[in-house]
């Protein structure tokens, strides 16, 4: 297959999601199971991301594919000089990879929601509402250029908005959909302002032209520290959009949605895109902007984990689940382990919209029941669920044979070698507890869910295996979740296809010339004659990821081991009593079941703040500006009611008055105007004798 083939179905696949889109929505009133038009076009999709991903990795693996067109040349402008922007799409490794998870998920989904949503009344429009998020999920992943990755990232924010709060007749469902799309655009106006500080200082967006500019010395404002603000910036994107701390809380609430959506958005590929923007954006972070970028991720992985210890509804133990495994990505990516955060990021695709669809099948058993304390035992009665549902919770955990702990063990590999290298191990620390956290809180879960007895007869009595196209898609993605698709040595990632040819090394994604900026120990490099606050890449990472290979495999293990047996001994064997611990560890366990308090934080100060603030302008501009406006209105208008009086009385007084002398003398004057001679001559000589006695008299 030719570079132009390929290209020409990389962009067959971005429009045909907003091809079905666009018929859904048009006949969705008009023709009953227009719905399955969707389901076929995403299925085309999967087809061509599969057959472009096979030829790129196999035949094509060490090319970039690049396709573009100007869309605006404003020529040569006075300040920023000349302003072309270019459209197109890129086809490299990474690319053709996301797109198949992408696409994958996306099928699945609209697979499971064929009989998960059946006899809701806006059917068709929630497929067409998927179809939108494809495309827009799908221009995120084919872009070349930081400003076509912004525009579809609103579109994804759009997408979101409507699928979290379908249901908006729900109140909480609307204010989930809400709280979302705000949320996000915190993050989003950082990520916009770092786009404006690249624009200002490379006038391009492509992200080759700004690497290769970078090389050059070329720097925000000639400063290694503002490189570290744009780089910090950016990262607020994937900051809100891949809920990290502080931006993490739309993510629970966001569960709301339908349980389908949940695992296409919040677990596969929306909250992924926020990964996927540092991957892209990988040449341009210094070593500060990595250490904030991994500080950042250790918080997202830990303060979510120990959240979901005590959460009773299955969807938001995964939700937290998820934002902890995103921090895992996040924290990989400051550290260094470049390859590892992406490789994790594909596998948890897969084993976490396993869970979520899942977690569908079971609520869609128990009649829209999520309160795991009122299931149990459903293991008998939903076999293909259950067994599914396990293996899931097994690559989460990162129990060797699967796909998660290949990826998860890379990552701890990298905080571990990070740890040795640099002094500081609270990455390692921070990503082997929240191992152990993580494997506790799945098998509290799956136990809780599936084990013991029923806790709630009547809806246990009609509960039953979910049907086919439910099932099918949990059995596709539980395979997904086994090692041998990565690699065929079960512990040793390094051997397989996926990483020596999908995600080698960062070299393979990140220009050569603008390899200056990986955070191991080394001579701080410089750029023109000024340290950047980076450090020069050095082999001695590599080596020491692999020297603590084998210990990091066994400290793993060890955790995931540790809290599964902790799951089976609270939860299973019920040798500890949990009330009675809840009890005991009240305020502790309050803390974790109220979220930390990070809702009623942010209620009593950002949102109680910006009423406030809202309310103060509100009162300030009724009561001073329209005061002062008003008042100026009561000021003119007396003063213009004083001129028009004033102008009455006097001014036309006088001119009144004038016209009213004009009139009495021209009256008396009048009387002598007789017309008679004699009298005229009597006048003058009656003026003459006058005339010559006041000249006598002087």
């Amino acid at each position: 297959m030719t570079e132009s083939a390929l290209i020409n179905i990389a962009v067959a696949i971005l429009f045909l999601p907003l091809l079905g889109f666009a018929v859904t929505l048009l006949l969705g009133k008009k023709v009953k199971k227009i719905y399955l038009f969707e389901v076929f076009i995403l299925f085309l999709g999967l087809a061509g991301a599969i057959a472009i991903a096979y030829t790129k990795l196999t035949s094509l693996s060490d090319a970039e594919l690049v396709s573009e067109f100007t869309w605006i040349n404003l020529g040569n402008t006075p300040l920023l000089g000349e302003i072309k922007i270019n459209l197109g799409i890129m086809i490299d490794n990474i690319a053709a990879l996301m797109m198949v998870v992408v696409m994958l998920i996306s099928f699945l989904v609209h697979l499971f929601s064929i009989e998960y949503m059946r006899g809701d009344p806006r059917y068709n429009r929630y497929f067409a509402y998927l179809g939108l998020f494809t495309f827009s999920m799908s221009g995120i992943v084919l872009t070349h250029n930081i400003l076509m990755m912004y525009i579809f990232w609103e579109l994804v924010g759009v997408s979101s908005y409507l699928l979290i709060g379908f249901w908006f007749e729900k109140k909480s469902a609307a204010d989930a959909g809400k709280k979302a799309f705000i949320v996000n655009r915190i993050g989003d106006v950082g990520m916009f302002l770092g786009i404006l500080m690249l624009f200002t200082t490379y006038h391009t967006f492509t992200f080759d032209e700004i690497f290769a500019q970078i090389s050059q010395g070329v720097l925000p404002f000639n400063s290694g520290f503002w490189m570290s603000v744009t780089g910090i910036l950016i990262f607020c994107g994937a900051i809100g959009k891949s809920a990290q701390f502080p931006l993490h809380v739309w993510l629970p609430d966001a569960m709301e949605g339908p349980t389908p959506v949940s695992a296409l958005i919040h677990a596969a590929t929306m909250v992924a895109a926020g990964v996927y923007l540092v991957v892209r954006v990988f040449g341009i972070m210094t070593a500060d902007a990595l250490v904030f970028i991994a500080t950042i991720g250790a918080l997202s992985a830990l303060i979510p984990a120990t959240i979901a210890l005590t959460q009773n509804d299955i969807k938001k133990v995964l939700a937290y689940s998820t934002i902890s495994q995103l921090g895992y990505m996040i924290m990989s990516l400051g550290v260094g382990a470049f390859q590892f955060a992406f490789f994790h990021l594909i596998t948890h695709a897969f084993f976490k919209a396993g869970l979520f669809l899942g977690s569908g099948s079971v609520i869609h058993a128990m009649h829209h029941e999520q309160d795991i304390r009122q299931m149990g035992g459903l293991r008998k009665k939903m076999p293909i669920t259950y067994y599914t549902f396990l293996l899931f919770s097994l690559a989460i955990s990162g129990i060797p044979l699967t796909s998660g702990f290949l990826s998860k063990d890379g990552i701890l590999a990298g905080s571990f070698a990070f740890g040795t290298l640099t002094g500081n191990q609270f990455f390692a620390i921070v990503g082997f507890f929240v191992a152990l956290l993580t494997a506790f809180y799945m098998f509290r879960m799956v136990i809780i869910t599936f084990h013991g007895e029923p806790r709630n007869k009547e809806k246990y009595e009609h509960a039953h295996e979910s049907k086919a196209v439910m099932t099918v898609p949990l059995i596709i993605l539980a395979v997904l979740s086994i090692f041998i698709w990565y690699t065929p040595n079960p512990f040793n990632p390094d051997q397989g296809w996926i990483l020596s040819k999908g995600i080698n090394t960062h070299e393979q994604y990140i220009p050569e010339e603008t390899r200056y900026d990986f955070l191991v120990p080394g001579e701080a490099a410089v750029v023109e004659g000024e340290e950047t606050g980076s450090v020069m890449y050095s082999e001695s990472y590599e080596e020491a990821m692999h020297s603590v290979h084998v210990p990091t495999m066994i400290l793993s293990l060890l955790m995931a081991g540790l809290g599964i047996l902790l799951a089976f001994v609270f939860y299973q064997w019920k040798k500890v009593n949990v009330d009675r611990l809840a009890e005991k560890y009240k305020p502790l366990y309050n803390f974790s079941l109220n979220k930390w308090y990070f809702d009623e934080l942010y209620d009593k100060t950002a949102v109680s703040g910006t009423i406030g603030l809202s309310r103060f302008l509100g009162k300030f501009d009724s009561k001073v500006i329209d005061g002062i406006v008003n008042g100026s209105a009561s000021v003119t208008k007396g003063f213009s009611t004083f001129i028009g009086k004033f102008d009455n009385i006097v001014v036309d007084g006088f001119v009144n008055f004038a016209a009213y002398l004009s009139g009495f003398v021209g009256l008396i004057f009048r009387r002598f105007q007789t017309g008679k001679v004699q009298t005229y001559l009597v006048f003058v000589l009656l003026s003459v004798v006058i005339l010559l006695f006041i000249f006598n008299s002087f």
